[in-house]
């Protein structure tokens, strides 16, 4: 059978508290800046005033450019620093780790819960935050003491240059934020033609192990497998981290198992699947470690990572 952790569980706040501090958030297009300040929804008057629609289409008027900006998702604080307004990021979560330089920023808090009160307390400009990685009461409870919010969110990696870009408008930063979405462009072109004729392989995606997470079709890691030329065998779940049953498993019958795990514990969720041996990644001893963080990251180098990711799948596409 399939499960799923219902809306408002803790699995909308990244599952469990270990799940969410190992994964976070678990579960990461060319205009000129100029150009593209109108086209992604900036406006600016001669006053300094902005307004900016953000991922996720809401409109947001700010009186000028923040200079103050919290962040309360390790993905959003990535994007900020990508997009060139790093040195206005005051504040942050646990695991904001990418780049270097985001670890030296004050944490208030974790993707479960934050300090409202250092948050008002910093007099942020804004508060950017990811809709489905954090705790939606969280969000609520920022709008009631009146602190703008964006929502920064995107569910495929061709989605992140724009995003990019409207971070760049909103603080002010487009040159930076501009370069930085060409790169992405030339790294996503390359990493999809090379893998655009690859043979299909399915794939179990393991993102905890006690119960059993994988991400469903509308998580960026499911994208990421795409750039791979591999399909999710749990793609058609529309849940962002469902939790599902060996029977279920058993039955869709992967070609291959990665454990997407913290650091020195996927040999462990691997060798949970070894004596299921009518599983065709465990006949074929495909079954993968990876345990490069960014990935689950969301932010910009989950893109980094999926190109590791993609010659791991592609060495052992051919085992027998």
């Amino acid at each position: 059978m399939l499960c799923a952790v219902p809306p408002g569980t803790a699995d909308e706040v990244c599952l469990k508290r270990r799940a969410r501090r190992a994964a976070v958030a678990m579960l990461a297009l060319l205009y000129g800046s100029a150009a593209l300040t109108g086209a992604i929804g900036i406006a600016a008057d001669a006053h300094g005033a902005v307004s900016v629609t953000d991922d996720t289409g809401r409109s947001i008027s700010l009186a000028h450019a923040p200079q103050r900006i919290a962040s309360l998702a390790p993905g959003a604080t990535e994007m900020l620093f990508a997009a060139g307004a790093g040195d206005r990021v005051i504040a942050t979560v646990e695991y904001s780790n990418d780049p270097p330089q985001a670890r030296l920023v004050p944490r208030i808090g974790d993707a479960a819960a934050i300090d409202i009160e250092r948050l008002v307390a910093l007099h942020a400009d804004i508060v950017v935050v990811w809709p489905e990685g954090g705790n939606p009461a969280q969000i609520a409870a920022v709008e009631r003491v009146g602190l703008p919010v964006y929502r920064e969110h995107v569910d495929a990696f061709s989605e992140f240059p724009a995003a990019l870009r409207r971070l760049g408008a909103l603080a002010g930063t487009d040159a930076a934020a501009d370069q930085a979405a060409r790169a992405l462009e030339a790294q996503l072109a390359a990493l999809t033609q090379r893998y655009a004729h690859a043979a299909p392989v399915t794939v179990l995606l393991q993102i905890w192990d006690r119960p059993v997470y994988t991400v469903g079709g509308m998580h960026l890691i499911s994208d990421s497998l795409r750039l791979c030329g591999a399909r999710n065998v749990f793609g058609d779940l529309q849940e962002a981290a469902p939790v599902v049953d060996v029977e279920a498993v058993i039955a869709r019958n992967p070609d291959m198992i990665i454990a997407a795990a913290p650091p020195g514990a996927a040999a462990a969720w691997l060798a949970q699947w070894k004596p299921f041996v009518t599983l065709k990644a465990v006949r074929a001893g495909r079954l993968i470690p990876f345990e490069d963080q960014r990935l689950t990251g969301l932010g910009p180098s989950a893109l980094t990572a999926t190109a590791a990711l993609c010659q791991l799948i592609e060495a052992r596409r051919a085992a027998p």
